[in-house]
């Protein structure tokens, strides 16, 4: 029985739970970063230059026969999965970006000083009808 309470007390922990909730709210956002840079991103990539879909170049190093299929190197794949890598960090970097620029503005903010408390006030009275 310690056992189960042990791994109840560990798997109640804040910082277990919060990282369950950004592995989970990660993966969702790769499946959006991927789609981009599939859907939106490569299509017009490929467009400029020439046409090309890195997925399907690759290097045939042995030629498929009626038994075997073709043995190739598929180094389109890695471009593309390289790519992928490139623009999520990139994007990553840029949110990254904007939340410390964000904490900057904010910690840059001048504070209003303190609104006058009572006798600051009537001193303030006090001082204006001596001047006068």
């Amino acid at each position: 029985m310690k056992l189960v309470d042990e791994f109840k007390a560990f798997a109640m922990k804040g910082n277990v739970v919060d990282m369950a909730v950004g592995i989970i709210i990660g993966a969702a956002f790769g499946k959006i970063i991927s789609s981009v840079v599939s859907d939106i991103i490569m299509p017009p990539l490929g467009l400029i230059i020439g046409g090309v879909n890195f997925t399907d170049l690759k290097l045939v190093m042995k030629a498929a026969t009626d038994v075997h299929p073709a043995v190739t190197w598929n180094y389109g794949n890695f471009l593309q999965v390289t790519f992928d890598f490139l623009i999520v960090a990139f994007a990553v970097f840029m949110v990254i970006k904007a939340i410390n620029a964000a904490k900057k503005k904010e910690e840059e903010a001048p504070e209003a000083p303190p609104a006058p408390t009572k006798e600051e006030t009537l001193l303030t009275e006090i001082r204006d009808l001596l001047k006068k």
